[in-house]
């Protein structure tokens, strides 16, 4: 199955998603915290694998935000930005510290002026902070630090290092450390990242996990719990304190959050973790789901990739809409990020105009769309619609290239100048 790339095509093909033809919903200023953001559309983040080797933003780091701002979203999710050395993800992952800080502050001031020249309102602009635990390589090669071993997960032949409480506690003070660089840089929050199994996320399961931060659900949380907490404590009332957060880790994965005994999602815990949020002063959480390394299907539901999918993409993304949906009755004093859209194409705006105006959740994210397709926020609210030959093919193209050794992934169908040289050097010939 393909993305829409007419909204008859989705009438034809799907009933079980509501639709509505009036999408001036999505123009709505939205309140997060004491803030606003200007629409209801959010650029998720989108990691570049672009900056320097001391975790400065590169010059396609530069661009890309530059093209987000123009393009017009009520929100600029700014990408992962490690809070540890050892955490980062790969060697030119983002890393904001008191010596770049300064190409941070000029990042944040040139997307708000380039947004401001387009015609656009100022966004918000969030940037998610990372432990990649798990995920670390920050020397190019993998080096995982896990909250616990989980054999399913793990790679054949590469150790992982169980990091204990004391580790996790200086996890924590390094969080509310890069809070307060983020606030002074210019950023208007922080994203507590909790998702897609790195370290924050992978503790939510740890269940056999001795000590404090393992067993019951209040010490699983206790990490991120503690971190939110702190970044309020410090930063001012006006910086927003946000999480992006896994609510299901995905049936493939026994004994993982929000997975019920047969696999399936079970909101049970997340629902009790979201209202603890709310109540520790969370106004933004971003809803996700899965493991793009593992079971990418669940995360972000694609026309092609490493394997055949067990379900239809539309049922991925009807789970992560219903997903979004149970954590904003759950904590209904913070604004709430839907995430799976870029699957829908042409349809996407009407799906999400139908299920925020019933108030099922406040915010819509468009991920690879918006790698592909910058300007998509400017033209759902100036036209009521995307253009079909600007849309994401949802092909992995982008998934391809962040997967390989120096990979700096990007639209090889849409930004193929930039990012199509790189596909075909790491990857080989595209064969489209």
């Amino acid at each position: 199955m393909r993305p829409f790339f007419s909204k008859d095509d989705f009438r034809a093909a799907d009933r079980s998603l509501p639709f509505s033809d009036d999408v001036r919903v999505l123009g709505d200023p939205v309140a997060v915290g004491k803030l606003s953001a200007p629409s209801r559309i959010v650029y998720q983040p989108m990691e570049g694998c672009d900056g320097t080797a001391d975790g400065s933003p590169g010059d396609l780091t530069v661009r890309r935000y530059e093209r987000f701002a123009a393009g017009g979203p009520g929100i600029v999710w700014f990408e992962a930005v490690a809070v540890l050395r050892e955490g980062r993800a790969n060697p030119r992952q983002l890393m904001l510290t008191e010596d770049n800080i300064g190409r941070f502050s000029r990042l944040v001031d040139d997307i708000r002026n380039t947004a401001v020249r387009s015609g656009n309102p100022e966004p918000l602009i969030i940037m998610q902070a990372t432990h990649s635990g798990r995920y670390s390589k920050p020397g190019g090669v993998p080096a995982p630090l896990v909250a616990y071993p989980c054999p399913v997960l793990e790679k054949r032949g590469v150790p992982v290092t169980v990091v204990d409480d004391g580790y996790l506690d200086r996890v924590s003070e390094a969080i509310v450390r890069s809070a307060r660089l983020a606030e002074r840089a210019g950023f208007d929050g922080i994203d507590v990242k909790c998702c897609h199994r790195y370290l924050l996320s992978g503790l939510l399961s740890a269940r056999e996990r001795e000590g404090k931060y393992g067993g019951e659900l209040e010490n699983r949380a206790r990490l991120l719990l503690d971190a939110v907490s702190g970044v309020r404590e410090v930063c001012g009332g006006k910086f927003a304190v946000a999480t992006r957060l896994n609510v299901y880790d995905g049936a493939e994965i026994p004994g993982g959050f929000g997975v019920a005994p047969d696999g399936s999602f079970d909101p049970s815990e997340p629902e009790k973790l979201a209202g603890a949020l709310a109540a520790r002063g969370v106004s933004l959480i971003n809803v996700t789901m899965g493991n793009p390394y593992f079971n990418p299907h669940v995360n972000r539901p694609f026309s092609a990739g490493a394997y055949d999918p067990p379900e239809s993409p539309l049922d991925g993304v009807a789970r992560l809409l219903g997903g979004a949906e149970i954590i904003k009755r759950a904590a209904p004093s913070a604004a709430v990020v839907a995430s799976g859209f870029s699957f829908l194409g042409a349809a996407a705006p009407n799906v999400a105009a139908a299920y925020t105006a019933r108030g099922s959740f406040d915010l819509c994210g468009f991920g690879r769309a918006a790698i592909a397709y910058p300007d998509l926020a400017s033209d759902i609210l100036k036209n009521g619609e995307m253009k079909k030959e600007k849309l994401c093919l949802c092909c992995s193209k982008c998934t391809e290239i962040m997967r390989k050794p120096g990979g700096t992934p990007g639209c090889v169908v849409r930004d193929k100048e930039v990012y199509l040289p790189i596909f075909r050097e790491l990857c080989g010939e595209d064969k489209k």
